[in-house]
């Protein structure tokens, strides 16, 4: 007879080993094209939901009740199913690698540092074409019309965004929930991108994800906008007072905080007018640098994005070793 808690691992170590696999492995493209990923599960459940629940016509009071009950049902549904799964894998013999292998799949690190530097590599190689292509694989807004340095801009502003809703935020979920904190985060923040828009078929439908979305990232996104600043070392008081000044102007109460502190770690200014398909959205400014981004300032970004994932780890490890 075994004791399971002989094999039980601490949450800080889980979350460690689940980064160190993240940035090492990723998610295999071959596990990924004969089962899929749990994120395209949730989407699946939300695209149904979608579809049966958000009928075209329905009173907006309607919509709006319809998308609250919705999303607490999904809540429910993902957190009840990871709960189950988590107290079942406890019950196994090294159980805590399965638990770990799940967070480091809801862990987005490898993925976006992959795509923003495809994002350089196509803008040095295929010029703007292979840009654009590039880009629009990590953004919603329209590239069509993006010269180089907009795209530029926008992969340092995605990179920046989902440090932060990608890899922060489900980390510090796993962290203090397990299993059904991650995988709940996940599937409200995968919500908030598919029903979470201000367009007429979402407003109200979807008004219940984008609200449940910004409250869990409230600390995330700060967290990540101290984590760009230290990182950028020399230029940290540039990325701190650029994030104090700017976070607010952005029309999200999360994500201007990183997008500011990255702008001013580059000396950039990133943000302003982008198209949504036919919405046009008069974003805001942030940063007192150069508007014009090059592909160097991605690969720039891209360096301060392994320092700052380098020290949330280090904080990750010093939880551990104060437990």
């Amino acid at each position: 007879m075994w004791d399971a808690a002989l094999w039980a691992a601490p949450p800080a170590a889980l979350l460690l080993a689940a980064l160190i696999w993240d940035a090492a492995i990723g998610y295999p493209d071959a596990l990924y094209r004969r089962i899929g990923h749990p994120v395209t599960w949730i989407g699946a459940l939300i695209t149904r939901g979608d579809r049966v629940l958000n009928r075209d016509g329905a009173r907006p009071a309607l919509r709006r009740v319809l998308g609250i009950l919705f999303i607490a049902g999904l809540v429910g549904l993902c957190g009840g199913e990871a709960g189950v799964l988590a107290a079942g894998l406890k019950g196994l013999p090294f159980g805590w690698i399965g638990d770990m292998l799940i967070a480091a799949s809801l862990l987005a690190g490898r993925s976006l540092y992959d795509h923003v530097r495809a994002v350089a590599r196509a803008l040095h190689q295929e010029g703007p074409d292979g840009g654009r292509a590039a880009v629009a694989r990590i953004v919603g807004r329209d590239v069509r019309t993006l010269d180089e340095t907009g795209i530029c801009r926008a992969a340092i502003e995605s990179l920046a965004e989902n440090f932060s809703d990608g890899v922060i935020a489900p980390a510090l979920a796993y962290l203090a929930f397990g299993l059904p904190g991650i995988v709940v985060y996940k599937a409200v923040n995968t919500a908030d991108s598919m029903i979470g828009h201000r367009d007429d078929r979402y407003r109200h439908f979807g008004w219940a994800a984008a609200r449940l979305d910004d409250g869990l990232n409230l600390l995330p996104a700060r967290l990540t906008a101290l984590l760009i600043a230290v990182a950028a070392g020399r230029r940290c008081p540039q990325a701190l007072a650029a994030a104090w000044r700017y976070a607010g102007a952005h029309r999200s109460p999360n994500a201007g905080w990183p997008e500011a502190a990255i702008a001013g770690a580059l000396d950039l200014r990133l943000g302003g007018p982008r198209a949504y398909g036919d919405m046009a959205v008069a974003g805001a400014w942030l940063g007192d640098g150069r508007a014009a981004a090059t592909p160097d300032d991605i690969d720039r970004a891209l360096g301060l994005y392994r320092r700052a994932m380098l020290l949330f780890a280090a904080m990750v490890a010093g939880v551990l070793l104060a437990a």
